[in-house]
């Protein structure tokens, strides 16, 4: 016989959607409630949340449209990303009372987790800071590996541009561009950040795309075509790139910020015929498919980080409550690097 539910006794407040957002207007939106129980199907088990991962990608998730890469979150359902928090009750053999890990939950103070809808993994809590393995040792580190290794298979002398240049993905692809020697140019959404990302975090250059003319400044930038495009963005950044491409370039696909609140699919990139007449590769890639890479990246990326070539500034928000506040950042451009909640 199977085992039973486990009930437990907690007082849990969680974020759930009362409403589809309009465009960025979560505040109207959104709306936290309170349960006082978890019940513990078999095979799950509940975590005490004690930081949450904030990623534009869960956008999709507030949308009526069936045919993004994760279904929508039903109106009144709680909402759901990536966590980090211990475990205090299980009904999963492989996972205890105080294990660490970060997995898939909900936003909320306990999170019931079923451990088949993503890659739950322990984390080593005694040499890198917790938080971080929902940063640099986490779903957007590996993004930005793959991205820039695997997906644009980039090579020393080659000119990488990047868009949401100082948002936690943008910021260390473009430094994991930048060791595998490549020119690195950003594309961010103030001059703050523009001198931000090529003072600090060694970019070869930037451009402002609310000021600037991308096009225009990437035939200035990089006379000789852009060879690897790390796009976060799609929309017009997307075309922009596309006219300054290098023939046999490759568009490592990565997001879509400027379409995440669209009801329906928009139209592709005004110019797409480039794609033939530069002969590029266009390629799309999603965390996901590669969680199960974390004990070969993750060594990679500490031996970076500790010899200096790799850093992410971490913005902490304090509090479930001010979860919209954080979550919000990530579509006015107001980041800097990863944003988090610390429940």
């Amino acid at each position: 016989m199977g085992k039973k539910m486990i009930e437990i006794d907690v007082n849990n407040r969680f974020w759930v959607m009362k409403k589809l957002p309009e465009g960025n207007d979560f505040e109207n939106a959104l709306e936290i409630k309170e349960e006082s129980k978890l019940i513990i199907p078999e095979g799950c088990f509940a975590t005490k949340n004690k930081y949450l991962s904030m990623d534009a990608g869960t956008r999709m998730y507030m949308t009526e449209r069936e045919d993004s890469y994760q279904p929508p979150i039903p109106i009144g359902e709680k909402l759901m990303g990536t966590v980090l928090g211990e475990v205090i009750e299980s009904n999963h053999p492989e996972y205890k009372k105080g294990d660490v890990l970060r997995s898939y939950g909900q936003w909320s103070d306990y999170s019931l987790v079923d451990p088949t809808s993503m890659y739950p993994s322990k984390v080593d809590t005694s040499n890198i800071d917790l938080v971080d393995y929902v940063g640099v040792y986490g779903a957007n580190g590996w993004t930005a590996y793959v991205g820039v290794i695997n997906t644009g298979r980039v090579k020393a002398g080659d000119t990488f541009v990047v868009s949401a240049a100082a948002g936690c993905t943008g910021l260390m692809a473009g430094q994991i561009a930048k060791i595998a020697g490549c020119k690195v140019i950003g594309i961010a959404g103030s001059d703050e950040k523009c001198n931000l990302i090529c003072n600090d975090y060694g970019f070869d250059g930037a451009i402002n795309y609310k000021t600037e003319n991308i096009s225009n400044k990437l035939k200035d930038l990089c006379p000789e075509g852009v060879n690897v495009y790390f796009d976060n963005v799609a929309g017009s950044t997307l075309d922009a790139v596309l006219e300054n491409m290098a023939n046999f370039g490759v568009i490592a696909v990565c997001g879509l910020l400027e379409n995440y609140a669209s009801k329906e699919r928009l139209p592709g990139p005004y110019n797409y015929d480039l794609i033939l007449m530069k002969r590029l590769r266009f390629e799309g890639f999603f965390s996901p498919d590669f969680y199960h890479r974390e004990g070969e990246i993750n060594p990679i990326l500490e031996k970076w980080d500790n010899e200096g070539l790799l850093k992410l500034p971490i913005e902490i928000t304090d509090g479930l409550e001010n979860l919209v506040s954080a979550y919000s950042k990530l579509f006015i451009g107001s980041n800097t690097g990863k944003v988090v909640v610390k429940v």
